[in-house]
């Protein structure tokens, strides 16, 4: 077991600051794909409704590689050992990646540049995660 020092602990403080930006994106998306499926399908009722066709329904699918990103970085937090500037870097990259909309694209791309051009909020949203990812690069030396 290795003991946390500064790096460990300036890793698990970007990776924390990530995760709650990544929330509050996953919150501003799941909105934006509320409202556009009630113009499609009509009212969704309950919250138990939507909880449901969040978790099985492939309109809301493509959300859940940001819930699987929340997931891995909680359980990386929650760990024994303490997290690694390595180990964040990975995470901060996939998360820049994923980030990426495309309006020529598809899958996770296309519809998160659908639900960008769409909402503001999920604008304001996206940049506050950029920003963070912009701060969230370790230097070591």
């Amino acid at each position: 077991m290795s003991l946390p020092g500064p790096h460990s602990d300036l890793a698990r403080k970007r990776l924390t600051d990530l995760r709650h930006g990544l929330l509050k994106l996953h919150k501003a998306l799941l909105d934006s794909e509320r409202l556009s499926y009630e113009r499609t399908y009509g009212r969704i009722a309950t919250r138990g409704e939507f909880f449901q066709l969040v978790i099985g329904n492939e309109w809301f699918g493509w959300l859940h590689q940001v819930s699987e990103l929340v997931v891995q970085i909680d359980e990386m937090l929650d760990a024994e050992e303490p997290v690694t500037p390595v180990e964040a870097t990975k995470v901060i990259d996939r998360t820049r990646l994923m980030l990426k909309p495309a309006e020529e694209g598809e899958g996770f791309a296309k519809r998160y540049f659908d639900a960008m051009q769409r909402d503001p909020d999920v604008v304001l949203a996206h940049a506050a995660v950029k920003k963070l990812l912009r701060r969230s690069a370790f230097h070591l030396n």
